[in-house]
């Protein structure tokens, strides 16, 4: 089972999430009420919809993170999945979108999700021995 099958597998079984075709038009999807959540679109790359203020709240802690890639504006995250640490990264980070999500105002009208950073990142392979 790939890393990304993984935590699929796992946020599957979380009440607030529900599957759905990825809006960007790439993979698979699971989103809450309000929206779209996280994109997968491999076995090892997913898009994570956080807000721009829990980005900026966790910004210099996600900064460091050979896992993480940000695009600048961007309201998404790039995970790239190599291991078990990873996954679980991933998992806290989605408690961290849903409730910033939850918290966020109601949309007025219908939603539109925010183009996610499919095809605007570039994730490079780790060094092996590298730390995780």
């Amino acid at each position: 089972m790939t890393p990304a099958e993984t935590a699929l597998q796992q946020l599957e079984t979380w009440p607030d999430l529900s599957r759905c075709p990825a809006a960007c038009g790439t993979g698979l999807a699971l989103r809450s009420d309000r929206d779209e959540i996280v994109h997968f679109h491999s076995a090892r790359d997913v898009d994570l919809h956080l807000t721009g203020q829990a980005i900026a709240r966790l910004h210099h802690d996600i900064a460091g993170s050979t896992a993480l890639r940000m695009v600048p504006g961007s309201r998404w995250v790039t995970v790239h999945l190599d291991c078990a640490t990873d996954v679980d990264l991933l998992l806290s980070l989605v408690s961290v979108a849903l409730k910033a999500h939850q918290s966020g105002p109601a949309p007025l009208g219908p939603v539109v999700t925010a183009m996610c950073n499919f095809h605007r990142v570039t994730v490079l392979p780790r060094e092996h021995g590298a730390d995780v």
